[in-house]
């Protein structure tokens, strides 16, 4: 009996997801014709590059070093920018709370198109304390980290969508 109401549970929760519209979301991809991404820094050695490189083989697209290669996309990471702005602070005066903003601006060009200016965001609150002050810049770090992967998967899937915008129909 258990068993009927564990499978009547399973088919429920099929029936409720299919029925609200849900569906898997594939992966970002380009065009057949390209599969090849050239990414150039305005740093070298940019944090953000090296991510974007990571997320790009993580999708099954590779990167290659920027040259004149007419099929390749072309990407350029202008310096991003980290703001933070105060959210809280403690009685004595301290502050408390911040929110970070990771700002990322990046160039991208399609063969054969003209190149698109992109800019996008991406936003933490981070909670100070000022008795740890090494476990929270480790903290820091390691939240920078997570900020720019995102911002990498994030260039990824505007890449794919906007090579659909891009892609000429007959």
């Amino acid at each position: 009996m258990k068993k009927y109401f564990q499978f009547a549970a399973v088919i429920v929760g099929v029936l409720a997801l299919a029925g609200c519209g849900f569906h898997l979301r594939s992966g970002p991809s380009l065009p057949d014709n390209i599969n090849t991404v050239a990414i150039e820094s305005a740093r070298a050695h940019a944090p953000l590059a090296r991510a974007l490189k990571t997320s790009l083989n993580v999708y099954g697209l590779d990167a290659v070093p920027t040259d004149t290669n007419a099929k390749n996309v072309n990407i350029y990471l202008l310096p991003e920018k980290l703001e933070r702005q105060l959210l809280s602070v403690y009685p004595s005066g301290q502050v408390a709370e911040y929110e970070l903003i990771y700002v990322v601006r990046y160039r991208v060009q399609f063969p054969g198109k003209e190149a698109q200016m992109a800019q996008f965001e991406v936003v933490r609150d981070y909670q100070d304390d000022p008795d740890q002050v090494l476990a929270k810049s480790r903290e820091l770090e390691l939240m920078l980290h997570e900020m720019r992967n995102e911002a990498a998967d994030i260039i990824v899937r505007r890449l794919s969508s906007q090579a659909v915008a891009s892609v000429d129909l007959p």
